[in-house]
């Protein structure tokens, strides 16, 4: 066995099931072996995107999801992918190629000081310097990876490691200087010398099982005082998160748990879904005024960003309960009355099992709640009915909300048309819906789509895009169709980056970097094996929806290029 076949043994024992990578000599070893052990190898044609995918498995499945990226410029082109994972608390493991050991620091190809660029946004990095070593370093990875608050980790792995001992002398002889002089045999001793460290002891084996990662709990003490001040309180609130899915074989008791609380709930994130289309607990709308007016408010994995404004959105009058597995997110920019250093998930479901009966349900305070979130939907509805010179963005999005499968899920990458999205498209159920969160990152679709697609393949997989954001995209879909990963994509095509050109026009008095044209993206994606439609009028919304999800079920990809008229929506939604 070679190191590359040590790298896979441990993916399998792990239960990886897809290896996301880019191919490169660095790694080439690490691939075959996988593939050789029925790990599918996920071949695309940008490594952020192999961090994308591999981020998106962590969210639904709940294991750490995997990359393998070449040496170099194959790891700094993740540094943002990996650093949307670190933000989002998610778990993936990325394998980094390195130069052989021997020449680290001479000038290599692609030798870089990997582990000093990377460390900033992970939570572990090793460099590994021995066979030996290959086995361990990346078991102590994965579970670094789930433990705590979850998060990225990276394992460099230098080619000469990875290749079988016999290939690996050969090289270096063949680049060792000949003859008898003083300064040949004291570089070939060396050579040697190295060798026998690096490949000493380099027949143990064994793996171990998929780590079981603890769950810090409140204490019985904490439940009592938050059952308390929830009972005494008359219009309570509950904000539930992206970190609060973590635990996603959770979701349907923690689901259980916030409706025998009976509380209203905001549900953001990767919660979106969490309680189905239509459940009566669900508010959508008018979030400020209600956290404004409620006099306890629980914030289950959510930190106090700028989401929050900071804090300031929630009533200094108020009762304010935060549970976080981050004690800095914890007590982010507004420390709360009762903080529990602990998972949300496993907090509201002994929360829920401590109380003896369900909490009196505060009907003046849910029906206000209500009818400001029906005020809100007919508004949205009178917005959608207007004209365009295209087609209003609101009504396609309410059109493809109608159209959703139960078991669809939707990935979300793009500014203006993606958050108009949040308001009107609602996922049928939990691990349903995939944003990048906190970062706001842009070119995230076409990775978390493929991810999600192979981790649920029997789940209709869309993306909502805007059309800036497609850029980072279009070449995946090469991959979509090689690969047999039917999706359908949708582009809000209003040719320019309007959540940027919304507040820059109104303020600078100048659109300069933000128009784009409208492009035959439909086309492009032909090109690369997808079937492609272009929508430009409302009259044909209905047929063409109803042609992609057929195109879609019988395994090709979709491209829908939506051209969109303009619209005041969004108008003063700046977020700093």
């Amino acid at each position: 066995m070679h190191g590359g076949d040590r790298v896979a043994e441990v993916l399998q024992a792990q239960g990886v099931k897809h290896l996301f990578t880019l191919c490169g000599g660095h790694i080439s070893p690490i691939l075959t072996g996988a593939k050789e052990r029925g790990i599918r190898i996920i071949d695309v044609r940008d490594e952020a995107t192999a961090v994308f995918a591999a981020d998106a498995v962590a969210r639904l499945s709940g294991a750490p999801g995997v990359a393998a990226v070449t040496a170099g410029p194959g790891l700094t082109n993740t540094i943002t992918a990996i650093k949307n994972a670190q933000l989002a608390q998610s778990p993936v493991v990325i394998l980094g190629g390195a130069a052989p050991t021997v020449l680290k620091g001479k000038g290599a190809l692609q030798d870089i000081d990997q582990t000093a660029l990377i460390a900033p946004h992970v939570k572990y990095s090793a460099a590994v310097r021995r066979v030996r070593d290959l086995t361990p370093v990346l078991e102590k990875a994965f579970a670094k990876a789930q433990t705590g608050v979850p998060g990225p980790v990276f394992v460099e792995c230098p080619i000469d490691l990875l290749y079988d001992e016999s290939v690996i002398r050969g090289w270096y002889e063949q680049g060792a200087p000949s003859g008898p002089s003083l300064p040949a045999r004291a570089l070939r001793t060396y050579l040697n010398f190295h060798l026998k460290r690096q490949f000493g002891n380099g027949n143990a084996t064994g793996t171990s099982a998929p780590v079981s990662t603890p769950i810090e709990r409140a204490s019985k003490s904490e439940l009592a005082g938050v059952a308390s001040a929830i009972a005494a309180a008359k219009k309570p609130l509950l904000l539930v998160g992206s970190q609060a899915i973590l635990r996603s074989r959770e979701v349907e008791s923690l689901a259980q748990a916030i409706e025998q609380l009976g509380m209203p709930v905001y549900l953001s994130g990767m919660a979106r879904g969490l309680l189905g289309p239509n459940h009566p607990l669900h508010m959508r709308h008018k979030r400020r005024p209600a956290l404004k007016e409620s006099d306890c408010v629980i914030l289950a994995g959510v930190p106090c960003d700028f989401r929050l404004e900071y804090g300031s959105h929630v009533s200094r009058r108020a009762t304010l309960i935060a549970v976080n597995r981050s004690s800095r997110d914890l007590s982010m920019n507004r420390r709360p009355t009762i903080g529990v250093h602990g998972d949300a998930s496993a907090f509201l479901c002994d929360l829920a099992a401590a109380i003896d009966a369900p909490l009196s349900i505060h009907n003046e305070w849910h029906d206000e709640l209500r009818d400001r979130d029906k005020d809100r939907e007919r508004e949205i509805s009178a917005e959608a009915d207007t004209g365009s010179e295209f087609i209003n963005p609101l009504r396609l999005l309410k059109n493809i909300n109608a159209v959703l499968d139960d078991d669809s899920i939707i990935v979300a990458d793009g500014g203006d048309f993606v958050a108009t999205a949040s308001y009107t498209v609602r996922p049928r159920g939990p691990l349903s819906w995939l944003d990048p969160g906190v970062f706001g990152t842009l070119g995230v679709g076409a990775g978390f789509a493929m991810g999600a697609k192979l981790t649920r393949p029997h789940s209709e997989t869309w993306i909502i895009y805007g059309d800036g954001a497609f850029g980072y995209s279009l070449i995946e879909f090469e991959t979509f169709a090689r690969l047999g990963i039917p999706v359908i994509a949708v582009i809000g095509n209003d040719a320019g980056w309007t959540q940027i050109a919304r507040e820059q026009v109104k303020i600078l008095n100048d659109d300069v970097g933000t128009v784009l044209q409208h492009t035959d993206y439909h086309l492009a994606a032909e090109g690369l094996g997808a079937k492609g439609f272009l929508l430009d009028t409302p009259d044909n919304i209905e047929n063409v929806l109803d042609e992609a999800k057929k195109v879609a079920a019988a395994g090709q990809p979709v491209l829908i290029n939506a051209l969109l008229g303009s619209s005041t929506f969004r108008e003063g939604s700046i977020s700093m």
